[in-house]
């Protein structure tokens, strides 16, 4: 019985179209950041965050930190964004997406939130969904494109 319920959630994990796996794939990160901030301490975490090619960043997805003013804290993609305030920057159709965050997080705790932004691969601004959530004070996010 346990081996068809296992062989059940397999094919069905399989039929599952890309775009699912890869939000999966986002979420699942920033639970591995947050439950390494949690084990091995807060700044030991944003340092390997930022590290290219680190823990924290596999293919086109990479982890990011804000704390609740917008401040970037940990950038998995471009290092040189740690420390700068993002509160007030929008996407090309005017959203502004970190403020956003900050409002779900405020209110749910986690959750996905939308927005555009450049594709590095295609150089194409493009549809861009992020699984965020906070832990003590900080905004752990990945983005996927759609």
């Amino acid at each position: 019985m346990r081996n068809a319920m296992f062989g059940t959630a397999i094919c069905l994990c399989a039929m599952l179209p890309l775009g699912a796996q890869t939000k999966a794939e986002a979420e699942a990160m920033v639970k591995k950041a947050i439950g390494a901030a949690k084990a091995e301490g807060r700044d030991k975490v944003l340092s390997g965050i930022s590290k290219p090619n680190g823990p924290f960043s596999k293919g086109s997805l990479y982890v990011f930190v804000y704390d609740m003013n917008g401040k970037v804290m940990a950038h998995g993609q471009n290092a040189k964004m740690v420390g700068k305030d993002m509160l007030e920057v929008t996407d090309p159709d005017g959203v502004a997406y970190v403020k956003e965050r900050i409002a779900l997080v405020k209110a749910k705790g986690k959750g996905w939130q939308n927005y555009k932004f450049s594709d590095p691969v295609s150089k194409k601004i493009e549809k861009k969904t992020a699984y965020v959530e906070g832990w003590e004070g900080l905004i752990f996010g990945c983005g996927v494109y759609r």
